[in-house]
Order: C-alpha cells, then sequence, then structure tokens
C-alpha cells in the first residue's frame, strides 16, 4: 500500500495539483492512490518528487514503505 493520498492531503495539496505537475491523468492518480495500480519505481520517483515540489517534505519510503511483512529472498 501506499501513502499519495495521506501525505498529499497533509501537505494540503489538492490533487488537481498533483496531476497538473506529474501531466497524467486524474484516473491514473486516483488508481495509484487508492491502491487500485502500482505504479512502477519510476513513476514513484516522479510522484514523490512531485509531492517535494508542492511543498510535501517526504523520502520514497515516506510515500512507498517497505513491507516489513513479507520475507525477503535471500
Amino acid at each position: 500500500m501506499n501513502r499519495i493520498a495521506e501525505l498529499r492531503k497533509g501537505a494540503g495539496i489538492k490533487q488537481r495539483e498533483l496531476i497538473a505537475r506529474l501531466g497524467w491523468t486524474q484516473t491514473r492518480v486516483s488508481n495509484y492512490e487508492s491502491g487500485n495500480r502500482m505504479p512502477g519505481l519510476s513513476e514513484c520517483r516522479a510522484i514523490t518528487a512531485a509531492l517535494n515540489d508542492l511543498g510535501a517534505k517526504c523520502a520514497l519510503d515516506d510515500v512507498f514503505p517497505p513491507e516489513l511483512d513479507e520475507p525477503r529472498a535471500a
């Protein structure tokens, strides 16, 4: 799961501002925020950069927390 919407709202950023910054559709951003679609690494980086550009202070792991419950392959 991700924290896009939580961090965006916490920073007072409207979804339309994030959409405009990314140049993506509302449907795409909404699907990422709701967890219906999982963004790839480049999209995750773009979302994190856009949130920071718009005033949220966050790192990639803040927006897309690593899954601590999943065992890691050796």
